[in-house]
């Protein structure tokens, strides 16, 4: 057999034949057979014979433990070299693009509800099927993975998986973000995540699940795509977000319902419906950065005019939220703001399609304006039709694409969220570095459509 043309059809015996198809394995058998590539998770020749080990997508994970099958076929010592170009043309259809074996630092938030218990039963039995290398570690307090990110040798893992909700991502981006080789750190450490919290929103937009077994098999099939980050100065403190940021009705929804995480995905709705009963707007200024332009003559001289005590880790275009509004920005006042959110993903959460036109590294980021003359009739049009990415559909909700912006609150008090995270009710401005981070996700190039 030509090594470099290997057969796509081993043949086991008169009755049992297997055949690589163009998305999947048939078995031909009493009783034929179908697995689609994505799922297979290995395959490997010993004195025994052929080995086959792939993930049943069939059955719920979440009754029992990650169902992984194991397929056994006796080979002969003559078919041993035709059985071994085949064995390897399996797994290059299995794996495409994607690294196998890859080597995964796991973070576990163990205040987060079954994460230590959900990695055991059905992510960790995936990455040993696999032949992942794994090093797994539990944070001990908040900001703990932070610190694990800022001190991580890069050349150890192939990217860090967080057991958790969307917290646990938001600490590792930022402890990359204050090494002092951020850049490099950013643009080669692969974060990932199995889904443990309320939201999941990293898992839905990579994976198109909040399954702990499906997502594993995704952060085993992964490849790297490029992810857009955002700088956030406020004060003199500079952080990034991967994800979202909120004042107002949404803000309020997130920060103001911790206490009703036992409610799921359900509590979001129900802090809309709080939230717009008590009529409340946030007053404040906008500016914006417009899209295709380039950075002012202003805002260039304004970044080496920086206060020297000013914690950037990042390059910062736009200079910071202590500098002037760069000239080329349009400035909004808006008086009767009520939600104020802006998304760098997709889903904001299960079934929550708020930006449908957000890509992963395109450089902008999707904002959405709500104010408190929508009224009753239009919130709840609002409230059902924006889940399903139907925002351009909605007459009183504005949608923009920027790639940097301010916001200056004018009251005094309110809630500020980012990444779900709570900040201070202050001035802060936000610019989008493309494609600076990198992500484990089931496309190269894009986020995953739910529904």
């Amino acid at each position: 057999m030509d090594p470099l043309h290997p057969s796509k059809t081993f043949s086991v015996d008169e009755s049992i034949s297997l055949t690589l198809n163009k998305t999947s394995l048939k078995i031909t058998m009493p009783g034929p057979k179908t697995i689609d590539f994505h799922s297979i998770l290995n395959a490997y020749i010993a004195q025994d014979g052929l080995t086959i080990t792939y993930l049943d997508r069939e059955s719920p994970s979440l009754n029992s433990t990650a169902p992984i099958n194991a397929l056994h076929y006796p080979i002969t010592a003559g078919q041993k070299e035709q059985v071994t170009l085949w064995t390897e043309n399996l797994l290059s259809h299995a794996y495409g693009q994607a690294q196998r074996s890859k080597r995964l630092k796991v973070l576990v938030n163990p205040f987060c509800a079954s994460a230590l218990t959900k990695l055991r039963k059905f992510a960790a039995p995936i990455f040993g099927a696999a032949h992942c290398e794994i090093d797994v570690e539990e944070t001990r307090y908040r900001g703990h993975a932070g610190e694990i990110a800022e001190n991580i040798a890069l050349d150890a893992y192939d990217a860090i998986v967080c057991c958790s909700g969307d917290g646990l991502p938001y600490e590792v981006f930022n402890g990359l973000a204050r090494r002092s080789d951020a850049v490099e750190a950013l643009s080669n450490m692969a974060v990932a995540m199995i889904p443990c919290g309320s939201g999941n929103a990293m898992a839905w937009n990579l994976y198109g699940t909040d399954d702990p077994s499906l997502a594993a098999l995704g952060i085993v099939k992964g490849v790297e795509m490029p992810l857009d980050l955002v700088s956030i100065t406020q004060g003199t403190r500079h952080s990034v977000s991967f994800l979202s940021q909120a004042l107002g009705v949404l803000a309020d929804c997130d920060l103001k319902t911790e206490h009703l995480r036992w409610m799921g995905d359900t509590r979001f709705i129900y802090g809309v419906f709080a939230t717009i009963a008590k009529n409340t707007k946030y007053s404040c200024q906008l500016a914006f950065k417009p899209t295709g332009g380039e950075a002012s003559k202003n805002a260039e001289k304004k970044i080496s005019a920086k206060p020297q005590n000013y914690p950037t880790s990042l390059p910062l275009q736009y200079g910071t939220v202590l500098d002037d509004v760069p000239d080329d920005w349009e400035i909004m006042p808006r008086e009767r703001l009520a939600s104020f959110y802006t998304g760098n993903m997709k889903i904001v959460a299960k079934d929550t399609n708020f930006f449908p036109d957000a890509e992963p590294n395109d450089g902008f980021l999707d904002i959405m304006m709500i104010d408190d003359t929508i009224g009753w009739a239009a919130s709840l049009e609002a409230i059902m039709k924006l889940p399903q990415g139907k925002c351009n559909d909605l007459q009183d909700v504005e949608m923009r694409k920027v790639s940097a912006y301010r916001l200056t609150p004018w009251k005094p008090d309110g809630d500020i969220s980012v990444d779900g995270e709570r900040y201070p009710f202050e001035a802060f401005q936000v610019e989008v570095h493309q494609g600076l981070g990198r992500v484990l996700s089931k496309s190269a190039d894009s986020f995953q459509i739910v529904g």
